[in-house]
């Protein structure tokens, strides 16, 4: 063996040597640090979070399921709810109108209002009564506070009312203390407030008389409240009187309808249009 072999040898084997040594000192390291067992241990904790996780959203969606079945469950007994006091609410209104009539009304037709239409002119009311029900055009509607208006047109399951606040309906009215008549209107605006005309300047009328349906008007019974005076200002040939309206048409839920008042003789003296012909509806 020359001496050029043994040398590279000799230096391949110092190059092992400290490959080996590196590698002894890198496993020492490793097993001093413990670095496997922590990476276990790290592994063990992000799987045991990871399903901690899972099963906090699992746990969350099943929770937001129960919500959704809780509001509707809650929804539909709202429903039974608002349904059972509205049905208790219709009853107790149908018995007050009926303990508030008197006996001479007992036979009078008793109808829903289902439906309004309000404006500052043109308001209207629908009821759940029709001709079917023997209801008539020009029916007297009231209620035990006093007058609501007249019926105006029929189908066979409903009829359409004006009622005293409509621009175009007028009804003839006396005063129950001085005897003051007088024709009662309604200019639009405020729903509790209406016109008296044709009370003349020498009129005792007074702030609070009731005043009172009449035998002059074509369509209502006589002595009905319509309203009382609230306040009398003189003009020039008539005072201006303005009166508050005996029926709160705001919270109409029942009516009356009285059986039909027109007398052929007196409408037809009266020059009061037939059937088939215009109303004009300004009529008393």
């Amino acid at each position: 063996m020359n001496n050029s072999f043994k040398v590279f040898l000799r230096y391949n084997s110092w190059i092992l040597a400290v490959m080996l040594s590196g590698i002894s000192l890198i496993i020492t390291a490793i097993e001093q640090n413990d670095v496997p067992s922590k990476v276990a241990v790290a592994g063990y904790n992000l799987r045991g979070y990871v399903a901690e996780r899972i099963q906090s959203l699992g746990h969350l969606l099943h929770m937001k399921e129960e919500n959704n079945r809780l509001l509707a469950q809650n929804s539909r007994l709202l429903a039974r709810l608002l349904v059972a006091e509205t049905a208790l609410q219709r009853q107790s209104a149908l018995e007050h109108i009926h303990a508030a009539t008197p006996p001479a009304m007992q036979g009078f037709k008793t109808a829903r209002v289902i439906d309004r239409t309000f404006s500052e002119r043109e308001n209207m009311l629908l009821v759940d009564k029709g001709r079917n029900d023997g209801i008539r055009k020009d029916m007297t509607v009231l209620t035990p506070d006093g007058l609501v208006g007249r019926v105006v047109s029929v189908s066979a399951h409903y009829a359409s009312i004006m009622p005293l606040i409509h621009s175009d309906f007028k009804v003839s009215v006396v005063s129950a203390e001085t005897r003051t008549t007088g024709l009662v209107s309604w200019d639009g605006g405020r729903a509790d407030m209406a016109n008296v005309e044709h009370i003349p300047i020498s009129s005792s009328l007074a702030k609070g008389e009731e005043l009172l349906t009449t035998d002059f008007s074509t369509f209502a019974i006589a002595g009905l409240p319509v309203g009382r005076v609230t306040s009398v200002m003189p003009g020039r040939l008539f005072s201006m009187v303005t009166m508050k309206p005996a029926v709160d048409f705001s919270r109409l839920d029942y009516v009356l309808l009285a059986p039909l008042n027109n007398e052929p003789e007196k409408l037809r003296m009266l020059g009061t249009p037939g059937p088939g012909k215009r109303d004009p509806l300004t009529k008393q």
